[in-house]
């Protein structure tokens, strides 16, 4: 949507492109020469927009895109970005004509996949790259021996000209803890794999990669050629005890914000939302705030939450509804008043990491739980650049 396409509710959350763009350059000047910098964009870039995520990081130094699915690759194809993409699930063999046709590289882990995957392809059209996962102690996704891995490797090569290994890789279960016990153990495997690779096939695929955003901060000696950075890209850390070990300064890319619709005195007694579980203990002031928890803003942020009004805490008061919810102010404040929620007033900020262990979850989730009828800002040097906004 272009600049000119508004919106109608005074609830939005914005995306700050200069602060992508800060942590994709400051992140891959950390890494080792020639390691390939995987922008990873799944679930709508964590919320935050995967289109104008994805142009922002490639434009910062990032080269290749990873996603969860097909369907998040395709949508990036026909926003007409050209860049490498890697699907990190699992893909239906049946769909794999349409990895071949937009130039899609695939997740593989499974022999029978791709026997089952030959026969939707062309030979007359460009190979599809595959990447091998490797499960080295995840346990989601990947091959779990080498005797597995020997039974994919012969169907690939039944099948020469239709498939190419671009990569291998696999995914740390534990990079983001101080106790680095189980991801040497995984790298261990990892490597071993490696080496099996090497001396059954005489052969390592140009792409290489363990490192997600923890790995690729804190263990440059896991880089190999690739890593894989999602969170701390959106200016996130990996969490909380490992946040003073990841040796570069992140800036947050996302705030979420409302203006107060109504404005009211309650008497002593007097009560909030339903069920009443809020009383007015004297004369309050009250304001009413359109979002709720059909916007991702759940029934839980009503637990301790805060939200900054004039550069001040207001505390989240009763039941947050599907679609408003209310907050006690310190005096009478104007209708249309500027409220945030996630981001920065004046010289107090509520973070995501702030409403993350509010409700007793992860930063990631923070983002992604915000709702499609939110309109999401994308703002550069500034300047709105895009508007996402829809309500069906």
């Amino acid at each position: 949507m272009g600049e000119s396409q508004e919106f109608y509710r005074d609830t939005w959350a914005e995306v700050n492109l200069d602060a992508i763009e800060h942590n994709v350059k400051a992140i891959k000047q950390s890494l080792p020469n020639g390691v390939t910098y995987m922008a990873v964009v799944k679930a709508n870039a964590y919320g935050h927009g995967a289109v104008e995520v994805a142009k922002t990081a490639l434009q910062a130094g990032a080269s290749y895109l990873g996603v969860a699915i097909l369907d998040e690759a395709l949508a990036l194809r026909q926003a007409g970005i050209e860049a490498p993409i890697l699907v990190l699930g699992y893909t239906r063999p049946s769909d794999v004509a349409l990895a071949q046709k937009h130039a899609l590289t695939l997740t593989v882990f499974q022999a029978d996949w791709v026997k089952e995957a030959a026969p939707y392809l062309s030979k007359e059209k460009t190979k599809v790259n595959l990447h091998i996962k490797v499960d080295t102690g995840m346990g989601r996704l990947g091959l779990r021996s080498t005797e597995d891995g020997q039974l994919l490797l012969d169907q690939v090569k039944d099948h020469s000209e239709l498939f190419h290994i671009e990569g291998v890789y696999t995914h740390f279960a534990t990079a983001d803890e101080v106790d680095r016990t189980y991801l040497d153990a995984q790298h261990e495997r990892f490597t071993s794999f490696l080496n099996w690779l090497k001396s059954s096939f005489d052969f390592l695929p140009d792409y290489i990669h363990t490192g997600n955003s923890a790995t690729a901060l804190r263990y440059k000696e896991y880089a190999y050629t690739l890593v894989r950075v999602g969170i701390s890209m959106y200016g996130l850390v990996p969490s909380e005890e490992v946040k003073d070990r990841l040796g570069v300064s992140l800036q947050q890319a996302f705030s979420l914000h409302s203006r107060i619709t109504h404005v009211k005195q309650l008497q002593k007694g007097d009560g909030v939302s339903y069920g009443a579980t809020y009383r007015a203990s004297s004369e309050e002031w009250i304001a009413t705030i359109p979002i709720g928890y059909a916007d991702g803003w759940i029934r839980a942020n009503a637990n301790g939450g805060e939200v900054l009004v004039n550069g001040k805490r207001a505390p989240i008061i009763g039941r947050v509804c599907m679609d408003q919810m209310m907050v006690l102010l310190e005096g009478e404040v104007p209708v249309g008043t500027k409220v945030t929620l996630i981001g920065s007033q004046g010289t107090d900020t509520i973070s995501v990491d702030d409403v993350a262990k509010r409700l007793g979850t992860i930063n990631y989730e923070i983002p992604c739980m915000i709702g499609y009828r939110v309109p999401k800002a994308t703002y550069k040097k500034g300047k709105r650049i895009h508007l996402q906004n829809g309500v069906l």
